[in-house]
């Protein structure tokens, strides 16, 4: 059987594979799309390579009940193989980005086997990778995901580099020995009772409230401490629900900030800016307070990528943005 070539076809300046891939671009021309050809290569894994046909820049989709503007890959092909399939199957499921520095901001609700999550977001995730990561992190939930672009105005604050994101004033105070010994004991407890808990150490004075365990157990491991005071008690995201990103005191001891650290890109200031207070507040052990505009370029005299680089690196240190807030800054 004779295998036919297809043939490559110059048209503004490239030299595209086929004539289909040539009519194309005249077609997204025609539509008044900007489109790059073949801007990118990727390594997939496992030996697969894969070369997207176009990229089109600014193009409206209808996704999550909203018109949103997006880049999007558009992968041409006369007969698709099952070797092509894979490949764009496993792009797609690999979320890859079409930006160094995506923007986001998520607000979760979990509870009850229920995870209700508004996202906002610079580039668009893939539906299965939230899955993925719920299923990871909480276990099998029914997810509810709304996606939303971002505001066009607060996204064209970034498009020139970073920027400060938000309005706020911070304050970074240095941790106390009690508070470093207090969090030592929620690790203990939560590495041996993954569960639930609360804790306040005043002085000489522990008490310990822990979900999901018998306090005799507990009353072994520290027997001066006041546990479970009136009880033992059942709790967990089965029968209880609340924000994910509402818990700043043992996130941030003293240091105070306008909004929660978690669910956020680094170009917001709850996000960048407290933990640039904090890390300052420790290495000088003085207080130290600043404020911020949405759209300034520099904070505390440093331009604002050096914060949000500071920042950036305070979070690989800890192990990623999952890890982060597992414990937050302490």
């Amino acid at each position: 059987m004779t295998e036919f070539q297809p043939i490559r076809t110059e048209y503004k300046g490239y030299l595209f594979r086929s004539r289909l891939e040539a009519r194309w671009a005249v077609f997204f021309d025609a539509l008044g799309v900007k489109w790059e050809y073949e801007p990118e290569g990727y390594d997939l894994g496992d030996g697969l390579l894969y070369l997207p046909d176009f990229l089109l820049h600014g193009v409206t989709v209808n996704h999550a009940y909203k018109q949103i503007n997006r880049d999007i890959y558009v992968e041409v092909k006369g007969r698709m193989t099952d070797l092509d399939g894979l490949k764009i199957r496993r792009f797609y499921e690999s979320g890859y980005r079409l930006e160094d520095n995506p923007k986001i901001a998520a607000e979760v609700l979990l509870g009850h086997r229920r995870c209700n999550i508004i996202l906002e977001s610079s580039v668009l995730i893939p539906m299965k990778s939230i899955y993925d990561i719920v299923k990871r992190i909480a276990g099998d939930y029914e997810v509810d995901c709304r996606e939303y672009t971002q505001d066009e105005h607060l996204e064209k604050n970034q498009t020139e580099g970073f920027r400060c994101g938000d309005n706020g004033i911070f304050r970074g105070v240095p941790i106390t020995q009690e508070q470093v010994e207090l969090s030592g004991i929620a690790r203990t407890i939560y590495y041996l009772c993954p569960g639930d808990g609360k804790y306040v150490l005043d002085a000489d004075r522990l008490i310990i409230c822990q979900s999901n365990v018998s306090s005799e157990s507990l009353k072994r491991l520290y027997p001066d401490a006041e546990v479970n005071p009136i009880g033992e008690w059942t709790g967990g995201t089965d029968v209880d629900s609340g924000a994910v990103n509402r818990k700043l005191g043992s996130d941030m001891g003293d240091s105070a900030t306008g909004g929660g650290i978690h669910g956020k890109d680094l170009s917001k200031a709850d996000v960048s800016v407290n933990i640039y207070a904090w890390l300052k507040a420790q290495e000088t052990g003085r207080t130290v307070e600043l404020s911020c505009a949405i759209g300034d370029e520099t904070v505390d005299g440093r331009p604002y990528k050096e914060v949000v680089d500071i920042a950036r690196e305070f979070i690989r240190e800890k192990g990623g943005f999952e890890k982060f807030a597992e414990w937050g800054l302490i």
